[in-house]
């Protein structure tokens, strides 16, 4: 059962995660994007873009990095094992671009008990180098 005294508890910043046309490439093949944006350079300038973009759940690769810092957390008490990813959204105030240097801030927003097992929801922030928000998922 994962300690619900961790309800509300911010974790330390992460680290700069570069993003790399290849990164968005490889995610964008593993999700099967159609988008031209993703692999092609000159498809993300004539839209607009300074480099090819990121498909729209990328930024699960950056809250992977907060999420590390949780697991990590005796505090915590969650045993990855037994962990059943229920939901995910993400909340993007603009796209992820080829280029970008991303850090993330996980909270945890709420532990629920639900007879011998937990539901835990996360709240992440990831903003760029201006300390701009991103996306939050």
């Amino acid at each position: 059962m994962v300690n619900p005294n961790v309800a509300g508890k911010k974790y330390p910043e992460t680290d700069i995660y570069l993003v790399g046309r290849g990164k968005i490439r490889e995610f964008a093949n593993a999700v099967f994007s159609t988008s031209p944006l993703n692999p092609d350079v000159f498809a993300s300038q004539a839209a607009g873009f300074s480099d090819v973009i990121a498909p729209p759940t990328f930024p699960v690769v950056i809250q992977e990095r907060s999420l590390s810092a949780v697991l990590n957390d005796p505090e915590a008490d969650i045993d990855f094992s037994r962990v059943v990813h229920g939901d995910q959204r993400f909340i993007s105030v603009r796209p992820i671009v080829a280029g970008d240097e991303l850090t993330s801030v996980l909270t945890v927003a709420s532990v629920k008990s639900l007879g011998a097992h937990s539901m835990v929801t996360f709240n992440t922030e990831i903003f760029d180098a201006n300390r701009d928000l991103v996306c939050t998922a």
